[in-house]
């Protein structure tokens, strides 16, 4: 075989057509176009899920900085308790600022 795309035999040209069609088929299958392109047609869903991320994206982000407010504290407690020469005083003055806050604060 020269190499003529006409001297190759029509089965041989149906078969790697075949197989590119296949390729493109998993390719588009891998990356979820039906599933993006039924979301695009509902704007409904659409925004339903942009909001139930949002607020599960803002629960999460709530949720941790209580947690890592709540470790310094507890941290700049720690530290305040050790009575270290100027940082204790200073971050005694904090913990005592940050509680009274909490204490006026009635949920």
């Amino acid at each position: 075989m020269s190499g003529d795309p006409a001297d190759i035999p029509p089965e041989e040209k149906l078969n790697a057509v075949y197989r590119l069609t296949t390729g493109l088929v998993q390719q588009m299958e891998k990356a979820r176009i039906a599933e993006y392109t039924q979301l695009l047609n509902s704007p409904w869903r659409l925004v339903w899920l942009n909001v139930l991320s949002g607020t599960a994206r803002g629960l999460g982000i709530a949720l941790g900085f209580t947690f890592f407010a709540a470790t310094i504290i507890y941290v700049l407690q720690v530290l305040g308790a050790l009575n270290l020469p100027i940082i204790g005083d200073y971050i005694a003055d904090i913990v005592r600022i940050v509680q009274h806050q909490l204490e006026l604060k009635t949920f």
